[in-house]
């Protein structure tokens, strides 16, 4: 049963209903994986999932309920069973503090009709040619890349019918020593590999492998530090994810103020915006909202909104917070819908090794993991290097860090003192990768990086 069909049967179920929206999502993706300099896997798969959102008029307002399936669709009953189950659990669930009227149809989409979009191994051609001249090369080389493209359709009882295809693509490099006592990790994100060097990687990789030839010894404590963009990514995803307005408004984030929110409060001197952009070139996501859960900020009832660029900090202001339609009404402000990408502007037009040349004395990371939150009043996390952290002396990279550290340090810390912030480039986030790739940052100096502990594990 195509797609379309599915929504429209879907949506003709559950008429009787007070409102409905469909998502059909089909995702095409293609894989390569290596290892000890060998080609292992290769492979392309396909999956399926439809999710219903029915929308019930009960005692005390309208109810929600979410149920999805990743069954073939082979008979129209299959349909009206999921209808029925998304309509007793939002019966179960009760009025929602969110309920809103369906967004009205924003535009017409020329592509509804089209079929889901299918990536294959073919997309690797260039990369693969270039991945054959690194696994003859000196080091042992292990790695995997990963393209999907994800084509959504969403129909709603309001007479929203869109459709979107994600591409969403990504390497990840780790070359090893012959005798595999060093290691040293690159990744890149991409939406075709078109722009992918896998060859340029491999020489990063190699370069730190020759940086972590010499050995050196450092104590926990507080270090000027260089954050490449893929840590600085991990960091500014998850302040992101951080600013819903509901949690300010009501005192519980640590973007809470003495007398609401701190929106209007200067971070940084420096002029850097922090914003995801739907529109942003090689880093695009949908143009409307579609969303199968509910919670701070998001709102199923806002499935078929116009996404838009948010600027949650501006020119070192914080700007925005995150707010659902049902929140923005109850709190009388805008309506602010998620994002998914992430970019950090605003920065000097450096690399991160003119940055390395111009430190007296510091560290160099090459990435984080592990992240977890600690205090949501300040918003500090903890977490561990990963993958090489080096020392930084007169300009020069003299050695490796012969373990690794846990950090402690927030976000908004991070750009509160920030004494230098780079040029912003596509990066892959290490730790959140499986969730969120999209991401533009530059490499930023922190004089005061904490770092709390040293940890043995590499």
């Amino acid at each position: 049963m195509r797609p379309q069909e599915i929504v429209e049967r879907t949506l003709a179920a559950a008429a009787h209903l007070h409102g409905c929206a469909v998502v059909v999502q089909e995702s095409s993706e293609a894989v390569l994986r290596w290892a000890n300099s060998t080609m292992t896997t290769n492979g392309h798969t396909t999956s399926g999932r439809v999710t219903v959102i029915a929308m019930v008029a009960v005692e005390g307002g309208t109810a929600a309920g979410v149920v999805s399936s990743s069954v073939a669709v082979t008979d129209p009953a299959q349909l009206a069973d999921l209808v029925r189950a998304a309509e007793a659990s939002a019966r179960d669930a009760g009025p929602a503090q969110d309920a809103m009227p369906l967004p009205d149809p924003s535009e017409t989409d020329p592509t509804w009709d089209d079929p889901a979009a299918e990536t294959s191994i073919g997309v690797y051609g260039t990369f693969a040619e270039g991945l054959a001249e690194v696994l003859a090369g000196p080091q042992r080389q292990y790695g995997f890349a990963s393209h999907e493209l994800a084509t959504t359709w969403l129909g709603t009882s309001a007479g929203v019918r869109r459709r979107w295809v994600q591409p969403t693509g990504s390497v990840e490099l780790n070359a090893k020593t012959p005798d595999l006592s060093g290691s040293a990790w690159v990744g890149a994100s991409t939406a075709d590999f078109t722009d992918v060097d896998v060859v340029d990687l491999a020489a990063q990789a190699a370069r730190r492998l020759d940086w972590g030839k010499r050995k050196v010894t450092l104590p926990a404590g507080r270090y000027e530090t260089l954050l490449p963009p893929s840590a600085v990514s991990d960091l500014m995803i998850y302040l992101a994810w951080s600013m819903e307005g509901r949690p300010a408004q009501e005192g519980r984030s640590a973007l809470s103020g003495p007398d609401g929110t701190r929106v209007g409060e200067r971070l940084t001197g420096l002029p850097l915006t922090l914003a995801c952009d739907p529109a942003a070139p090689g880093l695009a996501y949908e143009p409307f909202l579609t969303t199968t859960r509910s919670g701070d900020g998001v709102s199923v009832f806002d499935n078929g909104a116009p996404t838009r660029r948010v600027d949650w900090v501006r020119e070192g202001v914080i700007a925005e917070l995150g707010w659902s339609r049902a929140e923005a009404a109850e709190f009388g402000t805008t309506f602010t819908p998620p994002g998914d990408n992430l970019l950090l502007t605003g920065g000097s037009d450096a690399s991160l090794e003119e940055m390395a040349g111009r430190t007296g004395r510091g560290l160099l990371l090459t990435c984080l993991w592990y992240i977890r939150l600690v205090d949501p009043a300040s918003l500090l996390l903890t977490g561990l290097t990963r993958d090489g952290v080096y020392l930084v002396e007169d300009g020069e990279v003299v050695g490796e860090v012969d373990h690794n550290f846990r950090f402690n340090h927030s976000p908004l810390d991070v750009l509160r003192s920030a004494t230098e912030v780079g040029a912003t480039e596509r990066t892959l986030p290490r730790e959140w990768k499986d969730w969120f790739t999209r991401a533009a940052m530059p490499p930023v100096r922190v004089p005061d990086f904490t770092m709390s502990s040293v940890s043995l594990g590499r």
